[in-house]
């Protein structure tokens, strides 16, 4: 049975947002959380802004229920009535300060996704409701082009999926993300893409046009060639052997490749970076770079969840690891830290990595397009003469 717990007064301020926050303890008889195939959240925790906690606890009938499988969650998908589509950032360590996210929630479930306590405002979990309670943008073409025809507006390269994948499962049906690229393409505007699905090369097409005059490039992540780890991680994202196929067919049609080994999470496959930038060089990247593991806000409780369903012989070794690049913390948010981490093991995984970029003679991830081509369009959709 569930167990609707109303945290008392003085745990309220721990529950308020914040890059420290910590979900509130309970255990009456808790029941532990039990997985879903496919999915990576174990559990549907209540986000941060919730006045209520939801628990399972034991009402006696657990030993006749625990082989029963736990009902399978089905996708869906509402709509997100935004009235912009293109979100700036001001953050000093990444490498653009615009983008496009034509999905909430993202059906990949990568469990590490630094975007899930974002689903906190909209009064969803974290957990299991980000990867199944979807929201996609159908007015993002014409929303796109109408802030592009402004006057005020100055181009520079256009990030797209910076938070949820562009080419999650249900872009398939919906082609949101091509209808983006298409009016990008119309108005010569710059833009890279960053995923973890072999379904971009659908689009290359539109792509490598744009890529022949420096104006289009794409990031494929790849966390690991480990598939049995990578499906845990990453249940619904394309498999290792798929997203390197991906890499060296758009590279193949003149599309500048990154890939991004991220996240790197040691214990589990910092032992592979050396075999990860091999075969992505093979694969004809022309840059990699790398990110380690990340936990703010919800994030931590569901990704130790999740080791203590999958690897619990190896819970207490990664999470040590990972509070070494904290200082003793789970998560530090500071920027030029809080995606590279601080101390011996973090430095350790950088050098690492620029060795083996130097081996096979790729460079860091670069965003150096070419802005000078944009075309203004009207409002209507019409280009501008002048």
């Amino acid at each position: 049975m569930r167990n609707t717990i109303e945290p008392p007064l003085d745990s309220i301020t721990e529950a308020l947002p914040g890059e420290g926050w910590e979900a509130p303890n309970w255990d009456p008889d808790l029941l532990p959380a039990r997985g879903q195939k496919g999915r990576g959240a174990v559990s549907n925790v209540d986000g941060r802004f919730e006045r209520h906690i939801h628990q399972a606890v034991d009402d006696g009938w657990i030993n006749q229920l625990i082989d029963d499988a736990p009902p399978r969650i089905k996708t869906t998908l509402g709509i997100d009535g935004a009235r912009s589509v293109i979100t700036r950032n001001q953050s000093p360590d990444v490498p653009f300060d615009r983008s496009i996210n034509p999905y909430r929630g993202c059906e990949h479930g990568c469990i590490y996704c630094f975007a899930r306590p974002t689903h906190a405002y909209l009064g969803l979990s974290p957990g299991l409701d980000f990867e199944t309670k979807l929201f996609w943008k159908p007015e993002a073409p014409t929303l796109l082009r109408k802030q592009l025809s402004a006057r005020s507006y100055s181009p520079a390269p256009i990030v797209i999926g910076t938070s949820t994948d562009p080419y999650q499962p249900v872009d398939r049906d919906k082609q949101l993300t091509r209808s983006i690229i298409s009016v990008l393409s119309d108005c010569q505007h710059p833009f890279s893409i960053i995923t973890k699905s072999a379904l971009v090369t659908r689009d290359i097409d539109l792509i490598a046009p744009m890529a022949a005059q420096n104006r289009a490039s794409v990031a494929v992540s790849v966390t690991s060639l480990d598939h049995k780890l990578s499906n845990l991680l990453e249940p619904r994202a394309s498999a290792p052997h798929r997203r390197l196929d991906a890499v060296r067919k758009l590279s193949d049609a003149g599309i500048r490749v990154t890939v991004l080994c991220a996240p790197i999470i040691p214990g589990l496959n910092d032992m592979e970076i050396e075999n990860l930038v091999a075969a992505v060089h093979d694969a004809g990247a022309t840059s990699v770079s790398h990110i380690v593991i990340r936990l703010p806000l919800e994030i931590a409780d569901l990704f130790e969840e999740w080791l203590e369903a999958n690897y619990p012989n190896r819970k207490a070794k990664v999470t040590s690891l990972i509070r070494q690049m904290r200082d003793g913390e789970r998560y530090q948010s500071e920027f030029g830290t809080r995606m590279r981490g601080t101390g011996p093991i973090a430095d350790l995984i950088a050098t690492r990595f620029k060795a083996a970029r130097k081996k096979h003679g790729l460079m860091g991830r670069s965003l150096d397009l070419d802005c000078s081509g944009f075309k203004r369009p009207s409002a209507d959709g019409q280009m501008s003469l002048f």
